[in-house]
């Protein structure tokens, strides 16, 4: 418990920043691939399906993700209030506010990183279907 006591916040807020990290990358390689990519190089649509949705998989885990990840670190700070509380003996009001409060912080950053996350991912899929009915239009 003393482990979760001391490194909590460092392994949510890490984990979080990583999945942001991972996200913004694959986000910034779909923009720049639709960007150059022309459709009529195509001459089969399921091979530009694969190759437009390619990593819109990995943004879309991230955003169902994050929240999770937020809510782990939120329950995990609420456990180890409550043992810290039973423990030491420590029923003060205002201590117990501050703890639960700084608790929630991992939930708020989940969300952080989920709601973007959701933002891209329907924003590139919305990019992919306008270019593949680009394509149906050209080829039918």
């Amino acid at each position: 418990m003393a482990f979760l006591t001391l490194y909590l916040d460092y392994l949510v807020f890490g984990l979080l920043g990583l999945m942001s990290f991972i996200m913004l990358s694959l986000v910034i390689e779909r923009l720049l691939f639709y960007r150059q990519v022309s459709v009529n190089d195509f001459t089969h649509i399921e091979t530009l399906q694969v190759a437009l949705t390619k990593n819109l998989t990995g943004i879309a885990s991230i955003a169902s993700n994050a929240p999770y990840v937020g809510l782990l670190g939120t329950v995990l700070g609420i456990l180890i209030t409550f043992n810290q509380m039973g423990t030491e003996g420590n029923v003060d009001a205002s201590n117990i506010m501050v703890s639960l409060a700084m608790a929630l912080k991992a939930t708020a950053a989940g969300l952080i990183v989920a709601i973007p996350s959701t933002i891209f991912y329907n924003g590139l899929m919305r990019r992919s279907e306008t270019l593949i009915s680009q394509w149906k239009a050209e080829h039918e």
